[in-house]
């Protein structure tokens, strides 16, 4: 494949993904069946975006990079295959995630390169509260990258925390994860990586509800930061007594940066389906 097929499968991807976000957010068939309920705790719209909530999820999401500060002048993309399944394993309440990434990268002078990313993989215990939820565990990264410009090469351990408040108007909370390189090429840079996402989340009536879920990133290894704010918009609906869909798009512009290659705005998009166990 070459780099203008490359760079075209990248966009394509973006546009499949902010399309099928674009459409479930204009569909109404099922908007009577979607939130009843709109601003209750246990409403649709908290079950669908609370990353603690015990059920299935594939989620299909996309990062459209336009433009980068200091870095090249071509665009980037991430489309990101996601699940989720919770498990009771050794007793413990606990969610498994996954997420491989589909990427494509600039490549200098003037190319791109597209493939897989690197694989992570996050077990999460559970620790429910009355007000607010947490969940603590590892986090693994391999690097099953298919290019040198879509992965780190080297195998990451961490952490990850989460910290969820659902209110009566939405849903308040946090995700941090720290990851750090312990074997892989030598010939690649060690990797020390620090995020923190900041969630929050505003419902509407029938299903639908306001959303800012940007993710700030520190590179610490290259003293590279950088924190972007999102502002967007989504629609969850029932599409059956066990099932929903939960759709959304998401504009993200870097207010706080330093260092170069830094994305200066990013538009992200996405499609969750959400099952309920043994119901």
């Amino acid at each position: 494949m070459d780099d203008t097929s490359r760079g075209s499968l990248g966009r394509v991807s973006s546009v499949f993904v902010v399309f099928a976000a674009y459409a479930a957010l204009a569909s109404t068939s099922t908007a009577q069946e979607a939130g009843k309920q709109p601003n209750a705790p246990n409403s649709g719209q908290n079950e669908a975006n609370n990353p603690l909530t015990p059920k299935i999820t594939f989620n299909l999401q996309d990062y459209y990079i336009p433009s980068f500060i200091r870095g090249p002048d071509q665009d980037a993309n991430q489309l990101l295959f996601r699940g989720l399944v919770p498990s009771d394993l050794f007793g413990a309440p606990q969610l498994f995630r996954f997420t491989l990434p589909i990427a494509t990268a600039p490549t200098l002078p003037d190319g791109s390169e597209t493939g897989l990313g690197d694989l992570t993989l996050m077990d999460l215990f559970m620790f429910p509260g009355k007000d607010v939820s947490f969940g603590l565990g590892p986090m693994l990264v391999a690097p099953t990258a298919s290019s040198r410009v879509l992965g780190a090469g080297k195998w990451q351990a961490g952490a990850a925390g989460v910290a969820v408040a659902p209110q009566s108007w939405g849903l308040v909370g946090g995700l941090l994860t720290y990851q750090q390189s312990f074997a892989g090429d030598d010939d690649r840079e060690a990797v020390k990586l620090l995020t923190v996402q900041p969630i929050l989340f505003y419902n509407l009536p029938d299903g639908y509800y306001l959303r800012s879920s940007a993710i700030w990133s520190f590179d610490i290894e290259n003293d590279t930061r950088y924190a972007p704010l999102g502002f967007g918009v989504g629609k969850v609906w029932q599409v059956s007594r066990t099932a929903s869909v939960n759709a959304y798009i998401e504009p993200q512009y870097t207010v706080l940066h330093h260092g170069a290659g830094i994305p200066r705005w990013q538009v992200f998009a996405g499609l969750n389906l959400q099952f309920s166990l043994g119901q």
